[in-house]
């Protein structure tokens, strides 16, 4: 018997004892990798229900192809996917049935993953308990699909293509991959590479590591009791980030998103000037005009030094609702010209 073929179906064996069977839709090529702890390995995933409905694609995910990662060692909420890629050679593609025990968390992982693919908080819409605690709750994930699946849950198919795999200390570790301490320590360094960027007028890239860092902490946070002195330390180390990060969102024109964060803020720190002034920036330019008054009001009762500024951000507001006035008012006389013209041609025909 061929020694390749007699590996596989020994790899074979041993999965259909642990409640996965695996059929390779696309062989690889070479060897089968050493797949060490610290490996990284690299792969597109899709994710489906036994009866074939679609759960998750990476190709499609949030609107791009964007492969999924994983450092093997590093305890990965959902244990099933380092199992399995170790079977595989690099290229190969394959379909892993997995039993209940294996797919339990998958709720929870995939909203994680959705999440990052739409620029969210990987952790946003968990509840600060243990990953088994929350798939036995009532808590919505947000998501039909897998509220369904996490009332009822069930075996899953995961088709997997395996597109590289590189050995420990080939790579620069990313922040996902690291321990506590490693986050933690590495939180200034990135918030001054954001600094950098944003200095260099690179607003998207400023955004994007100011968000790596709140991702770190938030990480960090959900480990703590919500009021304890470290959660507070913490949070008081995301408030910073988290409106350098909505500065960069402001210049970009994403709006409403700076009003979720901002809000999101003075629910728990009232007198937080700076987020006042920014969510007021963000209500003026959505044309929410008494809302944006309201805050930069706020913003001159917490700080008078800063009317003069306030002022010329309300005269901006002002200026552009006029504007915009004007522009519906010529619209708006445009039409009834129009319809007038028309009902005159009718009338003569």
């Amino acid at each position: 018997m061929d020694v390749k073929f007699r590996k596989m179906e020994e790899v074979a064996i041993k999965l259909g004892a642990d409640g996965i069977k695996k059929k390779v839709v696309s062989p690889g090529k070479g060897e089968l990798p050493s797949f060490l702890d610290g490996t990284k390995v690299v792969f597109h995933y899709r994710t489906s229900l036994c009866d074939g409905t679609l759960l998750d694609d990476s190709r499609t995910m949030g609107g791009k192809s964007k492969p999924m990662e994983l450092i093997l060692g590093k305890k990965f909420k959902l244990p099933v996917w380092e199992l399995v890629v170790t079977t595989m050679r690099v290229g190969e593609m394959a379909d892993f049935t997995c039993d209940l025990k294996h797919t339990a968390l998958y709720p929870l992982v995939s909203q994680s993953l959705r999440n990052i693919s739409v620029g969210k908080d990987p952790l946003e819409g968990q509840r600060h308990c243990c990953g088994i605690a929350q798939v036995h709750s009532h808590h919505s994930l947000g998501h039909p699909d897998l509220d369904q699946l996490q009332a009822n849950p069930q075996p899953l198919v995961f088709t997997i293509q395996l597109l590289e795999v590189l050995p420990p200390g080939s790579f620069a570790l990313e922040t996902w991959a690291m321990t506590d301490e490693e986050k933690l320590q590495v939180v200034p360094q990135i918030h001054e590479e954001g600094n950098a960027l944003f200095k260099k007028g690179e607003t998207a890239a400023a955004a994007e590591k100011y968000y790596n860092a709140i991702a770190c902490l938030k990480n960090l946070q959900m480990k703590e009791q919500p009021g304890d002195v470290v959660w507070i330390n913490l949070d008081q180390m995301i408030t910073p980030l988290l409106l350098n990060y909505c500065q960069c969102k402001l210049m970009l024109g994403q709006y409403y998103e700076v009003l979720e964060h901002c809000s999101s803020l003075l629910n728990k720190y009232e007198d937080n000037v700076k987020a006042y002034f920014k969510r007021g920036k963000a209500h003026a330019a959505v044309w929410n005009e008494a809302e944006a008054r309201a805050d930069f009001a706020k913003v001159v009762a917490l700080d008078p030094s800063l009317g003069p500024v306030v002022e010329k951000e309300i005269r901006v507001m002002e200026d552009k609702i006029r504007e915009k006035k004007r522009e519906e008012k010529g619209r708006y006389k445009n039409i009834f010209k129009y319809s007038s013209s028309t009902s005159t041609t009718a009338t003569q025909s």
